[in-house]
């Protein structure tokens, strides 16, 4: 994916209403991209450093299921927010999305 399209993809998605904060992490699970500045870094930091350790976990459940396949999207929902993972070769996207209000689509 190059810097464009990187670029293009987290404006793209932190316009939705829900979307709280967004992080890309590298292989080593350094930050290449965050939205999560100044008061929030510390949460960034905590997101980037815990978030990739359970999608190697998932993904090596997957695997471990299938060794054919692999993990192409992770949802996690709590009460409070969803957390949305989404794989690539060298980087790991995480979106932190609100709660939707009954009646608000996915705009």
């Amino acid at each position: 994916m190059s810097d464009v399209d990187i670029e293009d993809t987290i404006n793209r998605i932190k316009n939705h209403k829900s979307v709280q904060g967004i992080v890309i992490v590298n292989n080593e699970g350094t930050i290449t991209r965050t939205t999560y500045l100044n008061e929030k870094k510390e949460e960034g930091d905590i997101i980037a450093k815990s978030i990739p350790i359970l999608a190697q976990k998932a993904r090596s459940l997957v695997r471990d299921l299938d060794p054919t396949n692999d993990l192409a999207f992770l949802r996690i929902k709590s009460k409070q927010n969803e957390i949305l993972i989404a794989p690539d070769k060298d980087l790991l996207l995480i979106v932190i999305q609100g709660p939707k209000k009954q009646g608000e689509d996915d705009q």
